[in-house]
């Protein structure tokens, strides 16, 4: 075995030796010299005291090339933190829904700017498929829905019907069934324009807020995004606002049968199943119940219910991020406030649309053979969640502890740690403030993941206010273990938000209602342990430790649900195993191991397409990205295996794939908003990722092993970040 591991050790020195010219950077290195290796010390050395450089020409040794990637990494992103505050932050981007939704609502408000607008179809057509559709996710099919949605977003800004962008467009629209094969929330989107009927709509009326927060069937029950998209959905249903629109933009042509035929009992969402009892049939029928209720509601009841789902909104809508910091809640806000009888110009709906505008991004696309500027939405901003990331990836790349960079982003990290409580508290009730948020500002839906990945970041620096800093870690790491399910597990922003029955009712079609226990969360919090110093006798870990055992999948993989998909969840869960002191020879790990290693792609990288959220056959099958490559890195050194041939060829993928100024370029989805239905590509996952797999293996392979295991070992022995 031993000679086998020489082997291919002097094999990966010659696939590193043999890396492009442009990486051996005899004209580049001039920027300044190679990071040395992180020392034993607290902090790392710099690139001041880094050793003497090659000469032009000089090849580099696999250990020499990984050193360069880390340098330029580093130099790409201290370029960019935010001057003032501290903080990183990139796009965040989504699909053409969120622009196209974009548009129906300036038009519903009769806020149009055609400026705006035509940068928005440039748009729209620059992202349209060759079949006439649009994709939600980069690389997928014509979505039935996106593409409804594109089409009617395009009219209203008075692309004719005969345009041959919309042509065709509308045969593939038909060919997936027409807009009746359309979701639930673009059925609503179009009736906002009498474009669908409100009878075609699933009932939810306001009434189910006067439900106690208790109640099976409460608000309480469903994710913290379902309630901020509900709420004032409520208010919207029980006015059923219509904006009536020119006959040449409407979008009849795009049903199979004439509309005035449509029985919506035999279409989405309301076609029952074939059996006679099933959950679905019996939501169903309930539907049918509540459409009579709504003709005739009990008035004082009715008006009660308005005014309670009003004043939720108002308070919720109080920060400076928008109601929930997420654009679909953010809009249906708007619409409610407006059916409520503010103006335009009222000083809750100006601010609104304000939170809204700032998410607009104006980039360029190709419009006959030129560039030319175009406009989309972002769903929200991610500045905690990148900067939380980045600086757990820095401090392995070598970054001292207590470098200035470092510093100013932790201090900014401190200042978002929430102080109020937030809806959280109906399922977790013993809990305590001290989460944090994903967004610049969400203060009352703190979520488990962005708080376990600040707290890690945080207990690795050393900061000058120690008092403080630890202090903000214990705030966070109390709140977080409140937050762990009774199947012991951890869902995203609620605790035992488990009710799977909910995703049956015709309004939830996207089957994303709730917000359970996830195998990469559960994973994420283990890790979170163990960087703060505790091991597998924390009271927490063994429960921990059944849900991820059962939740395993028969082939060794774990779900991802917040990343694409098999190969981020297994990262994160291998990442926790690591950290809290788990056997990693244990029969359960090595078949995940065994996992990753059969999923790499003859180029040496790994990649995992959206498909496979519907489509398990997909898992771990897609082409090779830098941040899936990175994941599937990261899961086989957590696991221990280093020596793996598969590891060598994926970080030579890594040093292949990055560009002269240190980044990496990926287009694809690789993260998660809703499995099937909404994906999300974060633009610096392909950067962040790669340098901290890099980081992570060149100190395995030069002193045996992590920077993050220097530091877990020293929490564990100096009991610093330990609370219980």
């Amino acid at each position: 075995m031993k000679l086998i591991r020489a082997l291919l050790n002097r094999l990966s020195d010659s696939l590193f030796a043999a890396v492009p010219v442009r990486l051996k950077m005899a004209g580049d290195r001039a920027r300044g010299p190679a990071l040395r290796l992180v020392s034993d010390k607290s902090g790392a050395t710099s690139s001041a005291d880094a050793a003497p450089r090659r000469t032009p020409g000089q090849a580099f040794s696999q250990l020499d090339s990984i050193d360069e990637a880390i340098r330029r990494s580093q130099a790409w992103f201290l370029a960019r933190q935010h001057a003032a505050d501290g903080f990183w932050v990139a796009e965040l981007e989504a699909d053409t829904t969120l622009t196209s939704e974009y548009i129906m609502l300036r038009r519903f408000l009769g806020l149009v700017d055609l400026e705006r607008e035509r940068k928005a179809v440039r748009y729209l057509k620059s992202a349209q498929l060759p079949d006439g559709g649009w994709p939600i996710y980069y690389g997928g099919p014509a979505d039935i829905s996106a593409s409804v949605k594109a089409y009617f977003a395009l009219k209203l800004c008075g692309v004719p019907a005969d345009d041959p962008c919309l042509v065709r467009a509308r045969a593939c629209i038909l060919a997936l069934g027409g807009v009746v094969a359309a979701n639930v929330f673009t059925k609503i989107a179009l009736a906002l324009f009498d474009q669908y009927d409100w009878r075609g709509i699933p009932s939810m009326p306001p009434e189910i807020m006067l439900l106690p927060k208790r109640f099976y069937f409460s608000v309480y029950a469903i994710s913290y995004w379902s309630r901020a998209v509900l709420i004032p959905l409520l208010i919207v249903f029980a006015h059923r606002p219509i904006c009536r629109i020119p006959a040449e933009q409407s979008i009849d042509e795009l049903y199979t049968t004439p509309r005035r035929l449509v029985d919506y009992r035999d279409v989405p969402p309301f076609k029952k199943d074939a059996a006679w009892f099933t959950w679905r049939n019996v939501f169903i029928t309930l539907d049918a119940v509540l459409k009579l209720y709504d003709r005739v509601p009990i008035t004082w009841l009715r008006q009660k219910a308005l005014r309670k789902a009003a004043d939720w909104m108002v308070t919720h809508m109080q920060g400076s991020g928008g109601l929930g910091a997420i654009y679909p809640a953010m809009a249906n806000s708007v619409v409610a406030l407006r059916c409520l009888g503010r103006d335009v110009d009222d000083p809750l709906v100006v601010k609104a649309l304000r939170e809204i505008e700032e998410l607009e991004v104006y980039d360029t696309v190709s419009e006959n053979g030129e560039r030319v500027e175009a406009m989309h939405l972002q769903p929200c901003f991610s500045p905690v969640w990148d900067t939380a990331l980045l600086l757990n990836a820095l401090v392995e790349a070598g970054l001292p502890q207590d470098h200035p960079s470092l510093q100013k982003a932790a201090l900014w990290l401190m200042a978002r740690q929430t102080r109020t409580v937030g809806d959280w508290k109906v399922s977790s009730p013993q809990a305590e403030p001290g989460g944090w948020y994903f967004q610049f500002e969400n203060e009352l839906y703190p979520d488990v993941d962005d708080s376990a990945v600040v707290i890690m970041a945080l207990s690795k620096l050393r900061m000058a206010d120690e008092t403080r800093q630890r202090e903000s870690i214990r705030r966070g790491y109390r709140w977080v273990m409140a937050m762990q399910g009774s199947d012991g597990g951890w869902g995203a922003y609620d605790k035992d938000n488990n009710r799977i029955v909910f995703n049956y009712i015709p309004f939830a079609d996207h089957r994303a209602l709730l917000d359970p226990s996830t195998a990469d969360l559960a994973g994420r919090c283990l890790e979170m342990l163990g960087t703060l110093g505790y091991d597998k006798s924390h009271p927490a870990v063994a429960p921990a430790l059944e849900f991820l055992k059962r939740e395993q999948e028969p082939d060794g993989s774990w779900y991802g649900r917040w990343g694409v998909n098999y190969i981020y969840g297994t990262w994160s869960v291998l990442a926790g195993l690591r950290a809290i002191g788990e056997d990693l020879t244990a029969p359960y790990v090595r078949r995940a191991v065994a996992w990753v290693e059969s999923k790499q792609n003859p180029d040496g990288g790994w990649g995992e397409s959206c498909l496979s959220y519907a489509d398990p056959a997909y898992s771990g099958k897609g082409d090779s990205t830098p941040s899936q490559t990175a994941w599937a890195l990261m899961a086989l050194i957590a696991a221990g295996a280093t020596d793996s041939f598969s590891v060598v060829r994926g970080i030579n993928y890594l040093i292949r794939q990055q560009r002269k100024d240190g980044s990496w370029e990926e287009i694809r989805h690789t993260g998660t908003g809703f499995p099937r239905v909404f994906y999300l590509r974060y633009h610096w996952y392909c950067q962040y990722f790669p340098l901290w797999a890099l980081a992570m293996y060149r100190n395995i392979r030069t002193r045996g092993r992590t920077r993050a295991d220097e530091l877990r070992q020293r929490a564990r022995e100096t009991g610093r970040f330990r609370f219980d």
